[in-house]
């Protein structure tokens, strides 16, 4: 199985310990998760973007007080 020597300053590698001893979890088994919880809330994240954007006319029309300015119709403005 392939392994990764990562090199850390005595305060990194005391807040890293301390962050993996907050979870319960060793420091290997911490500093492994993080790149795959990095993953997973990158995709977490274009998909809640993207449901929004798919969304927002929704909200809009919803809630025209909400709107930013520069996104309300003009026909909304002269009203």
């Amino acid at each position: 199985m392939p392994s990764l020597n990562i090199t850390f300053s005595d305060e990194e590698l005391e807040a890293v310990r301390a962050a993996a001893a907050a979870e319960g979890k060793s420091l290997k088994q911490y500093v492994h998760d993080l790149p795959l919880r990095e993953q997973q809330r990158r995709q977490f994240v274009r998909y809640a973007v993207s449901w929004g954007e798919t969304h927002r006319s929704e909200f809009d029309d919803a809630f025209p007080d909400e709107a930013p300015p520069g996104a309300r119709s003009q026909g909304a403005d002269a009203a």
